[in-house]
């Protein structure tokens, strides 16, 4: 049952866009606001970058264009005099400014209830030795580590841990300050820069190498628990979640890790009184059922905006809808209007998100990847298999990339160090050590990616190689005066492979030039070509594929049958 004493609410916005707080924490507040308005709840808005949705006319009924930080926004509570407050749908720069604001007292003050997962449950997970603590009073195993709070502290930790050690700042947006360190050296200035964003910094041994599975867990104030998604990182450990490439639901994990973590997930957000949504990261070995707990986000994040885009299950408007006092099986699933929130969603597809970087812009740039996030953003794409969505995703970050294969030649001198550092261009780095015959135990010697991901990898690159196979004759079939022009699109080898490079997400384009179409006319001609080579064969979508989607995307419905035209 909702609080009814809850009239006006004060919600924290995303904030200025950042490395690490972006377009998705738009994304989480305007659902927030939606689901208050609902409830005929007044609300008022802080955040100081119009470009938003959630600063459109209509979305909030009062907004304020200041910088989100408590001596703002005590000031605003004093004009407002809101009942409530949402903490958690801003992000890492929300979430410090509600912290700020308990501790100060000025939430007490002004009698300004916290909505949704309580102020000392979001310590208990931002502050890294108290998390730990917490964790360790119901058994979960967390990354061996030591608090510090100052240099001398950090090289006594790593001392005792050995190296190589991780360094965490407390309190910090998109990984900032962190990193691993081998070496003395490299922890001095590790460190230094860690203190530069927080007075805690945790040192922690390096797991690198191991699996990064995320779970996305909704919690309500009676207890009830569902996880939306569960997340796999093609990239190990090592790689911050926002730099990996990421699918949904797992592909590598078995039946019985898969259920060990999500019980897990459950059993700590019940235990630290997180009420709304919250993100758990775990370290998995990949050689054994050994897990760590990396992180609790007690808030909506990155992870959260593509796990309910992924699923269709608006976790953010749950999420405030839970924070005014609902429980879940008292609430429908926005979407599909008639299944109770209560019900954890189903995937018969995989979904791929993949980040975007923008390094060639800045000369002299480090393009190594590791537990600060450098992407300004990400791309997701939706299909039947890893396939399909890899290379959909690839085409889809606007850099010039067609799919995992048929891409302008990369010139890379080292292929094994180019493989072995994690940077924005290694998934092409691996495409080209496939194509010279890099095998797949070779690769993930050096690349620590897990064999199954590799394995679909590689059958991208044999359904390349078959259409290469096909050149000679599919360049006098692009001459419609030539009488093997039909005998060659009829021939059955021609169909096959056709209908499996589709199948696994080839681009009318990668296939034309595959094909060496180019050679005879230009791009733009031979993908058209394929494309009436295709449709003459009937290899398109199904009637009831595009059926299917148009009954659950009814909005699209008109886009979809023409873009499958």
């Amino acid at each position: 049952m909702t609080d009814h004493s809850i009239h006006k609410v004060l919600l924290l916005g995303s904030g200025a866009l950042k490395i690490g707080q972006a377009g998705e924490f738009d994304y989480s507040g305007s659902q927030a606001l939606k689901a208050l308005k609902e409830e005929g709840i007044q609300t008022v808005l802080v955040n100081p970058n119009i470009a938003t949705v959630q600063t459109s006319e209509g979305v909030a009924d009062k907004i304020y264009f200041l910088p989100v930080q408590a001596d703002f926004v005590e000031r605003i509570i004093d004009k407002e005099r809101p009942d409530g407050i949402l903490l958690s749908f801003g992000g890492q720069t929300a979430l410090n400014c509600g912290v700020q604001l308990f501790q100060r007292g000025v939430l007490e003050k002004y009698g300004v209830q916290v909505l949704g997962t309580p102020v000392q449950a979001i310590i208990d997970t931002e502050d890294r030795e108290l998390f730990v603590k917490r964790l360790d009073e119901i058994q979960i195993k967390t990354i061996e580590s030591v608090a510090c709070c100052s240099t001398q502290e950090v090289r006594q930790a790593a001392a005792k841990l050995g190296f190589p050690v991780i360094l965490r700042a407390a309190y910090a947006l998109g990984g900032l300050g962190s990193g691993f360190c081998d070496n003395p050296e490299e922890l001095e200035k590790q460190a230094e820069e860690a203190f530069s964003f927080s007075s805690q910094v945790l040192v922690e041994k390096s797991l690198k190498g191991w699996k990064e599975i995320e779970y996305e867990v909704v919690c309500d104030r009676y207890g009830n628990c569902i996880t939306v998604c569960n997340m796999e990182n093609l990239d190990p450990l090592g790689i911050h979640t926002g730099e990996s490439i990421v699918v949904a639901p797992s592909q590598t994990l078995s039946n019985q890790e898969y259920h060990k973590l999500r019980a897990l997930a459950i059993k700590i957000i019940r235990h630290l009184g997180i009420v709304g949504e919250c993100n758990v990261q775990y370290a998995l070995d990949p050689f054994s059922d050994d897990y760590r707990v990396i992180e609790v986000n007690a808030r909506l994040s990155r992870s959260s905006a593509l796990a309910s885009k992924a699923t269709g299950y608006p976790l953010a408007f749950v999420a405030a809808k839970l924070g005014l006092g609902y429980g879940l099986f008292e609430l429908k699933n926005a979407v599909t209007k008639t299944t109770s929130a209560f019900f954890e969603p189903a995937l018969d597809y995989i979904v791929c998100k993949i980040p975007r970087w923008d390094l060639t812009k800045f000369p002299g740039v480090e393009r190594m990847l590791g537990s600060s996030m450098k992407s300004v953003g990400e791309v997701m794409a939706i299909g039947r298999n890893f396939e399909e969505v890899i290379q959909k995703a690839l085409r889809m970050t606007c850099q010039g990339m067609h799919g995992f294969v048929e891409n302008h030649e990369l010139a890379i001198e080292d292929i094994p160090t180019a493989l072995h550092a994690p940077t924005d261009i290694r998934i092409f780095v691996i495409s080209k050590a496939m194509q010279m015959g890099y095998t797949i135990q070779q690769i993930h010697q050096l690349t620590s990616i897990d064999c199954w991901f590799l394995e679909k990898l590689k059958h991208i690159v044999e359904i390349d190689s078959r259409l290469k196979e096909l050149r000679q004759t599919a360049c006098l079939a692009s001459d419609e005066a030539n009488q093997e022009a039909l005998e060659f699109i009829e021939d059955p080898m021609f169909i096959k492979t056709l209908h499996e490079a589709k199948i696994y997400g080839f681009s009318d384009f990668q296939i034309a030039r595959a094909l060496g179409l180019e050679d005879n006319m230009n791009m733009q001609e031979a993908a058209l070509l394929v494309r009436r080579w295709r449709k003459e064969l009937g290899i398109v979508p199904t009637v009831s594929q595009i059926d299917t989607l148009a009954a659950e995307y009814p909005a699209q419905t008109n886009y979809l049958y023409l873009s499958y035209q």
